[in-house]
């Protein structure tokens, strides 16, 4: 029976995502009338904001029409125009909750909402009854659909029409049993600039991780015409953007000009277009070079930019870029170090014979090491942190590059004094190739990140670390 009146709330379920909603029905001598969908009083109530593009009703003749159990590959917000239904939802997705089930009435002023992978069927209770559903991806007959047996005995569900005495599908009464299919992975994440030192952690921090793809330029080149046709993008929840063009030297260049503006604006605005058109989370990569250094104290995320050069310049303008795209993540980072040719790695080869360099020691920063940066992304991600700019960086106290030198060394058991500080004006003065600018300070503020739950390892202990690894490696 439609309880009329009442205030919109959510109930959740003991599926994760799966909630159940009360609707406000106003009603009188001539009918009802309801807000069936509000998007900004829903997500103030905690409605995920999950965009729907298609309207979809079901209307079923019977008493005891059943339909179901069906996953499919997006969210839905299911809810009663008329008559009554009983509610049948079985959790089908990878992970704890797997066959987790939950069970509810809806008529006209009661909803719910069906997150991707939550198997729903339906039973009416009414004769002409009609029940509409929001989807955020338009119907595909290529989409692959998940279904378990409405009779399966390991979910149990306590039919009000008996399934002999309902009306059902043969294909429906010919699903699968819960035992005998795969649980539904998480939609894609595709990590672009696999081969580089960033994507080379993701893969190792997404190693259990197999709906994870992972593709470098040869693949997918951000800066191609076909950019939106070179996957499905419709499979995919999350794109990590590691793609990018990182000489800052060369960007000073006039062929390298050209170069970093494709890939970091050119090539992050078709980027930007793909994810915004099928509701992509897009994870980009930010530099410290968008800053002047000037400032006294760690940089903030809102502070303004003030790139020096070419490559701070296009770096700024691909965060503006990705900035505008609902569902985004810019990390901010500094002096990152991986797997690959690096200023760590060099001043340990260096070390390692006998060469005695002259280092930077009027710039500060801290290392952040790729592993650092990958967990971040992953922890972002998972957690559903809000969405807008992190700084990450490694932790612990700024260091100057020279200060940095002297600790390889001195973890490599090298003698520290072997650095030599110098000013980046004599360091640079008689180059005689194209020099960036560089900005003095890179110290980025960590409050932000922290404040979600992840708290960046101390740099300066990753360094000795690094090292010690480095020197094994190197030893063999």
């Amino acid at each position: 029976m439609t309880e009329y009146g009442g205030s919109l709330r959510r109930t959740m379920s003991p599926i994760p995502g799966l909630s159940v909603w009360d609707l406000p029905v106003h009603g009188d001598n001539r009918g009802w009338f309801k807000e069936n969908w509000q998007r900004e009083k829903m997500m103030a109530a905690g409605l995920p904001d999950f965009s729907p593009v298609q309207n979809n009703i079901s209307f079923n003749d019977a008493l005891g029409t059943t339909r179901g159990i069906h996953a499919e590959p997006w969210d839905k917000f299911v809810s009663v125009a008329t008559g009554r239904i009983f509610g049948a939802w079985v959790d089908l997705r990878v992970g704890p909750s797997f066959g987790t089930v939950f069970t509810a009435e809806l008529d006209p002023s009661r909803a719910v909402f069906v997150p991707r992978g939550v198997g729903n069927a339906f039973q009416t209770l009414e004769p002409n009854t009609a029940y509409t559903y929001l989807v955020n991806d338009h119907y595909s007959p290529a989409a692959v659909y998940t279904s378990v047996n409405l009779a399966d005995a390991t979910i149990a569900i306590d039919w009000p029409i008996p399934l002999d005495r309902a009306e059902l599908s043969a294909k429906d009464r010919a699903h699968p049993y819960l035992v005998d299919i795969s649980p539904i992975l998480p939609p894609k994440v595709l990590v672009l600039g696999a081969g580089g030192q960033l994507g080379r952690a993701l893969r190792e921090a997404y190693a259990d991780s197999p709906h994870v793809e992972y593709a470098d330029r040869a693949d997918i080149d951000i800066t191609a015409t076909n950019l939106g046709s070179a996957r499905r993008w419709r499979d995919y929840g999350v794109i990590i953007n590691a793609a990018a063009c990182t000489s800052v030297d060369e960007a000073e260049t006039l062929d390298g000009r050209v170069r970093a503006w494709e890939t970091n604006v050119t090539g992050v605005g078709a980027l930007t277009r793909v994810a915004d058109a099928y509701k992509i989370v897009l994870v980009h990569i930010s530099s410290d070079y968008v800053f002047d250094g000037t400032a006294t104290r760690p940089y903030r995320e809102e502070d303004p930019v003030c790139p020096l050069g070419v490559y701070g310049q296009t770096k700024a303008a691909g965060d503006q870029i990705v900035a505008a795209v609902p569902h985004h993540y810019i990390l901010r980072t500094s002096w990152v170090t991986g797997d690959g040719r690096n200023f760590v790695r060099t001043m340990l080869d260096l070390a390692q014979r006998d060469v005695d360099p002259f280092v930077v020691d009027d710039q500060h920063g801290r290392l952040t090491f790729t592993s650092e940066l990958a967990q971040a992304i992953r922890h972002l991600i998972e957690t559903g942190a809000s969405f807008g700019t992190y700084n990450v960086t490694g932790g612990g106290p700024a260091m100057s590059w020279a200060e940095i030198a002297r600790c390889v060394f001195a973890s490599a058991g090298h003698d520290p004094d072997r650095v030599t500080g110098v000013s980046t004006e004599d360091y640079f003065g008689s180059s005689a190739d194209p020099v960036a600018p560089r900005p003095s300070s890179s110290v980025l503020d960590l409050a932000k990140i922290e404040s979600t739950g992840y708290v960046p390892g101390n740099a300066v202990e990753a360094l000795a670390d690094y090292v010690q690894n480095a020197s094994r490696v190197s030893e063999h």
